[in-house]
C-alpha cells in the first residue's frame, strides 16, 4: 500500500514533522511520502492562503494518480481544494478536517476546535456547518499563535492548546478536542493525558481512515458532485 500525504504549504519543516510522526504509526507494509509544493504560501491562514495552495495541490494529486498510489492526505486543517482534488481522483482523497470532525461527533457529545489565529474561527464555524455537524460543535479555541511558530515552538504551543482547551470542557461542554492544524501532529496523547479528554490529532486520524480506505477498495462516489470535470480550454 503507497499513501500521499500533501502538507499544502511550501514548509519544509511542517513537513517533515509530518512525516516524522506519521512514521510512527504507519503499518509496516505501508509505503509512506510526504510532500509539499515547490510554490505557494509558505503557511495557510486564510482563504487567499487556500487559493493559491490549489493549483500546486492539485499537480501532486495528477501525479498521485499516476504514480499508482493507494490514497491521498490532504494534510491542512482547512482542507484547501478537497472538493476539486476529489472530482480529479480516481483513489481516494482525504481531508483531515472533514475526517476529524465526523470521527470526533461519534466520539463525544461535543467537539471544539483549535485555531491559530482569530480570523479563522468563523472558518471553523461555517465548514461545521458545510459537514452538518453544528449540534456536535462546541467552540473554536483560539491560539494566537501562526502556524511556523506553533510548528517551531511545541512547548509554547502545547501550553496554550492544554489552557484553552481546559476552558472548553469546563465551560463550553466539550468532550473532544481536535487539535486544528496539521503542523501540531504528534501533541494529541500529552494534552489527552493531562486533560482526561480525547483529544485527536486530525493529520494522524485521517492518515489511519487512508489505510481503512485503501483495505476495502472504497472511493468517492464519483456519480455526481464528484464527477471528473470535462476537459476544456484554459487561456
Amino acid at each position: 500500500m503507497k499513501i500521499l500525504v500533501i502538507n499544502p504549504n511550501t514548509s519544509a519543516s511542517v513537513t517533515e514533522h509530518i512525516r516524522r510522526e506519521l512514521i510512527k504509526i504507519k503499518r509496516p507494509d505501508t509505503e509512506l511520502v510526504v510532500v509539499n509544493p515547490e510554490h505557494g504560501p509558505v503557511s495557510i491562514e486564510s482563504v487567499l492562503d487556500e487559493v493559491l495552495a490549489g493549483p500546486p495541490t492539485m499537480d501532486l494529486v495528477r501525479w498521485a494518480n499516476a504514480e499508482r498510489f493507494d490514497a491521498i492526505v490532504l494534510a491542512c486543517f482547512s482542507d484547501p481544494g478537497l472538493d476539486a482534488a476529489k472530482e480529479i481522483s480516481d483513489i481516494p482523497v482525504i481531508g483531515i478536517e472533514e475526517a476529524t470532525m465526523h470521527l470526533a461527533a461519534m466520539l463525544g457529545h461535543k467537539f471544539s476546535i483549535t485555531t491559530a489565529l482569530a480570523n479563522r474561527a468563523p472558518t471553523r464555524d461555517v465548514h461545521v456547518r458545510l459537514r452538518g455537524l453544528e449540534s456536535s460543535f462546541a467552540s473554536a479555541l483560539v491560539m494566537d499563535m501562526p502556524v511556523l511558530e506553533m510548528d517551531a515552538d511545541p512547548v509554547k504551543a502545547k501550553q496554550r492548546i492544554l489552557e484553552l482547551s481546559r476552558r472548553a470542557v469546563e465551560q463550553d461542554g466539550a468532550e473532544v478536542i481536535i487539535l486544528g492544524c496539521a503542523g501540531l501532529t504528534g501533541y494529541a496523547a500529552d494534552v489527552e493525558r493531562e486533560l482526561g479528554v480525547v483529544v485527536l490529532d486530525p493529520t494522524s486520524v485521517a492518515f489511519k481512515i487512508a489505510e481503512a480506505l485503501a483495505d476495502l477498495g472504497l472511493c468517492h462516489s464519483k456519480i455526481r458532485r464528484f464527477s471528473r470535470p470535462r476537459v476544456k480550454e484554459i487561456k
